[in-house]
């Protein structure tokens, strides 16, 4: 029996990211299970990047070529994969799709071709209340719907999404333990620190969604009973909070405070105090090649232990969050963790967690208004106070427990067992036709439903979507009924105006792909020169020059077919072929968006920048 296939979607696996990191942790477990034949999808990495080449399986990467040429809302999904996924799903042919992103980055994916061909699995961080329009709309369209915290699978359930389960992000324990104290001792001295310093640590990516300046605030009233206290921010300094105006404002030493310092050139790092960005590298003499870590050029797994090995308590004050995966390495090194106690952060609190809660206040995030934790500085400042007079065997036994838990709940045999588990109970996939189905124009008009059952079943019946009552869409016309801003007639008709539209749309593509056989594909150059002869002459003596710069390619020429005469016999002229007004478009040739195009480059002599993007040529 051959292999299931396994496409897994999400950060780079080598991205310093949070996502970044649990890709690689489930890839590498299931790869050496040797069960599967594996597949990743990289977002973040350009199409055809060679570099993804010396993975021990197959990567694809998900950003389009004319990634930098694409603007606003095209642009973010592209970034997320959103236009190069169905590419790489009809090439791969896997029988699992995973994906592992922010809710977001899958918007378009249920449109696409393959969604109800293939086993589909969506692993995402809701971190918020109320739960996200977005988040809700994909649940009656998955069977497989994992979330990061029990947070969120229980705000799902209460909606009355039972197929909403929590599947922790994955954790490397072998990188993370704690070292002896002479050890911690040694790395101390190697850093200029005080092995009596009591160090708070905080790791995280310099985002507005970490409460640095409520951190900050609790530091300043601990620092007065604590004169030994040194707050450690393992960041960015060169992104979100600005970190030494905070400082002034808050009449705080910059000595205080100690930042990890990174070599790109050498990979060796230093924790101390800020003193600005691009250093000279004291060891291996690197110009500028110094800067606060970040998610280009930061630690190793190895060297990040050692951070967390500087510090006596570990403090996490954050606005919400998917997981918060620097909790639980803290953890894995047997420190007491203080953490916000709302989304992930109710899971890292509890007693059992070996955490301690930190008490928050409710404000309202502008424009979405998602319930968001300002973490209370009185709280972070009596959780502190409470670690700093525990005795040491008092810290050892929590620290102890915290490493246990982490390692029963988020460790990766648990997480990749269970995983494991999901993918074997789905079954193979033998027919990996892709044709989308005609939407139905024809569905009868049903006036005696009411208003609810109407509403899904023209959803169900003429547009074949998986929405129920909770869905933003269903809402939308209920309301409109209800509100007698449309009556039912009138809303039968326009899912019945989408459905002939939609599959007008499809059936013109595929009637102009018809038009070119499979075997050039990706070698295709067009030309579009519409009715003037003389142009089409004046592009004529062109061409050589031309195919010397596409030696590789088909170079197809699209104009009235009385024009033909003057250019058909080119030898370097693959194909002629009749102009319409619809032509214009390099996003019809070229494609954009989630279409694929049909040539690799298209040429627009006849046109101005100013009317058309004629220069895009899928980033070439």
């Amino acid at each position: 029996m051959r292999k299931k296939k396994i496409l897994i979607h999400s950060n780079f696996c080598k991205a310093f990211t949070g996502f970044g990191k649990n890709k690689k942790n489930i890839l590498k477990y299931l790869a050496n299970t040797d069960k599967y034949e594996i597949f990743e999808a990289a977002n973040g990495k350009i199409k055809g990047d060679p570099n993804l080449n010396s993975l021990p399986w197959k990567c694809y990467g998900t950003v389009p070529a004319n990634y930098n040429s694409l603007q606003g809302d095209e642009k973010r999904k592209a970034g997320y994969g959103q236009f190069e996924i169905e590419n790489i799903i009809k090439e791969v042919k896997p029988d699992v799709y995973i994906g592992i992103e922010d809710i977001w980055g899958f918007s378009d994916l249920p449109n696409q071709s393959w969604w109800d061909k293939i086993n589909k699995m969506i692993w995402t961080t809701l971190d918020s209340l109320p739960i996200l329009q977005q988040a809700i709309d994909f649940a009656p369209k998955l069977e497989h719907y994992y979330v990061w915290a029990s947070f969120a699978e229980k705000a799902m359930n209460d909606i009355g999404y039972d197929n909403v389960k929590t599947l922790r992000g994955s954790i490397d324990i072998s990188h993370f333990y704690r070292k002896s104290k002479e050890e911690r001792d040694n790395l101390r001295e190697a850093n200029g620190i005080n092995k009596n310093d009591f160090i708070i640590g905080f790791v995280f990516r310099n985002q507005l969604r970490k409460s640095v300046p409520n951190l900050l605030d609790g530091f300043k009233f601990f620092k007065k009973e604590a004169p030994n206290a040194k707050l450690l921010l393992h960041t960015h300094w060169s992104e979100g909070w600005d970190i030494p105006t905070l400082l002034k404002e808050k009449g705080i030493d910059n000595s205080d405070i100690l930042t990890t310092y990174f070599c790109k050139k050498c990979q060796s790092y230093l924790v101390q105090n800020f003193t600005g960005q691009e250093k000279n590298c004291g060891r291996c003499g690197g110009k500028k090649t110094v800067n606060t870590a970040n998610i280009s050029h930061g630690v190793s797994e190895l060297q990040l232990n050692d951070i967390y090995n500087l510090m006596d308590v570990y403090c996490h004050p954050f606005t919400s969050g998917g997981q918060e995966i620097p909790i639980q390495e803290a953890k894995l090194t047997e420190l007491i963790t203080l953490v916000t106690n709302y989304s992930c952060g109710e899971d890292n609190c509890t007693p059992e967690s070996g955490g301690l809660e930190l008490e928050w206040n409710e404000y309202r995030e502008p424009g979405t208004q998602f319930i968001k934790a300002s973490t209370c500085p009185k709280s972070i400042y009596d959780k502190l106070k409470q670690v700093y007079e525990m005795n040491e065997d008092d810290r050892l036994s929590i620290g102890s427990q915290a490493r246990q838990w982490v390692i029963d709940n988020f460790s990766v045999e648990v997480i990749g067992k269970r995983l494991e588990e999901i993918i074997d109970d789905m079954p193979f996939i033998e027919d990996f036709d892709f044709t989308i189905k005609d939407l139905n124009e024809e569905h009868e008009f049903k006036n005696n439903l009411p208003n609810e059952e109407f509403i899904l079943d023209l959803y169900e019946n003429i547009l074949f979507d998986s929405v129920d009552k909770n869905s933003s869409g269903f809402k939308i016309w209920l309301s409109k009924l209800e509100n007698r801003e449309a009556d039912k007639k009138t809303i039968y008709d326009h899912f019945i105006n989408t459905a002939k539209k939609t599959n007008l749309k499809r059936k013109s593509r595929k009637d102009f792909g018809s038009l070119f056989s499979e075997e050039d594909e990706g070698r295709r150059v067009a030309i579009v020169i519409p009715r003037s002869s003389t142009d089409v002459l004046l592009i004529n003596s062109l061409i050589k020059k031309l195919k010397h710069k596409h030696k590789k390619h088909n170079i197809y020429v699209f104009t009235e077919s009385s024009n033909f005469q003057y250019i058909e016999d080119n030898p370097d002229v693959h194909q002629c072929l009749q102009y319409a007004e619809n032509i214009d478009s390099p996003r019809l040739l070229e494609g954009a968006g989630e279409n694929k195009g049909f040539f690799e480059f298209a040429y627009f002599p006849h046109t101005t920048t100013q009317k058309f993007p004629c220069y895009i040529h899928n980033g070439k």
